[in-house]
């Protein structure tokens, strides 16, 4: 799972990276609104954890900003003010949950674990491929009478991108946000290697190449 994660204090943001890092997540610092913009623009995140009170932007104006662009990606605010009007302005802003600071590091991974929980069963855990193929979104195995196959990280999400969008073309820009992490360069040529795997998986006909775009996941 990969957590963006914005905060202006430094020394409190690496002690939250390190935690993060120990539970297995992967983990994006930014320190202003700013470096959040070009990271949410070259990357797809899972959770953000967004501190308010910034240098160069209020956080509550920022996911307004990210919710209006189209970004639903789960939030959650950690900032000292405590008020109920301060409350409400998170979740009308696009809040998912608010923690108020001083905060336990528990805490956090409380409610972080909580919100990856109702998104995992907001989504069906298996989905039909075809008549004798299906995807466990949740183990990553593809399941077949023939015996199941368990891709490598790449390949499921790959997989997962080009299901959220059946029947549309997935861009390559979109491709590479989503697969690759902020950190690493996409490789197109790695990338025509996972869809000719997923195509023997599935089928040769499944997902279909619109030249110099990006690929179409064909679903009934």
């Amino acid at each position: 799972m990969k957590i963006l994660y914005l905060e202006d204090d430094k020394e409190l943001s690496q002690t939250v990276e390190e935690l993060l890092l120990e539970e297995n997540y992967e983990v994006a610092v930014a320190h202003s609104g700013e470096e959040v913009i070009n990271l949410t623009y070259k990357n797809s995140f899972d959770i953000f954890i967004f501190d308010v009170n910034l240098p160069d932007i209020n956080g509550f104006e920022l996911l307004k900003s990210l919710r209006a662009s189209g970004i639903e990606t789960a939030t959650i605010f950690t900032t000292s003010l405590q008020s109920i009007e301060n409350i409400s302005k998170a979740y009308l802003a696009g809040a998912d949950d608010y923690i108020s600071k001083p905060f336990f590091m528990d805490e956090l991974l409380f409610r972080i674990k909580a919100i990856l929980k109702r998104e995992l069963k907001s989504q069906e855990s298996v989905i039909h491929l075809s008549e004798d193929m299906s995807f466990n979104i949740n183990t990553n195995e593809l399941i077949s009478p023939s015996g199941d196959i368990s891709l490598n990280p790449k390949e499921a999400n790959l997989l997962k991108l080009l299901l959220k969008h059946k029947n549309e073309c997935v861009h390559f820009d979109t491709i590479y946000q989503h697969v690759w992490s902020y950190d690493e360069v996409p490789s197109e040529v790695s990338l025509r290697t996972y869809i000719k795997k997923l195509r023997q998986y599935i089928s040769k006909e499944s997902i279909v190449s619109m030249k110099k775009v990006g690929y179409k996941l064909l679903l009934s």
